[in-house]
């Protein structure tokens, strides 16, 4: 048999797709991710202002460690 990842994205999708597993009577696993949350919703707004035209923050590469 073959292993399905899915990707819910967001809450409501990931309960949704949990009842009908249950309902079909099909084991599955959830994991938490690793991520803090905190940091991951730091990235990502980052990631959407760069792609929104934003300048970003300039980093001297001899000052990247301080």
């Amino acid at each position: 048999m073959e292993t399905l990842i899915i990707h819910p994205k967001n809450e409501e999708q990931a309960t949704a797709l949990k009842a009908v597993m249950k309902a079909l009577e099909i084991d599955f696993e959830t994991e938490e991710s690793p991520y803090n949350p905190e940091f991951v919703n730091k990235v990502l707004k980052g990631v959407n202002a760069r792609k929104a035209g934003k300048p970003g923050q300039k980093i001297e590469i001899q000052d990247i460690w301080k």
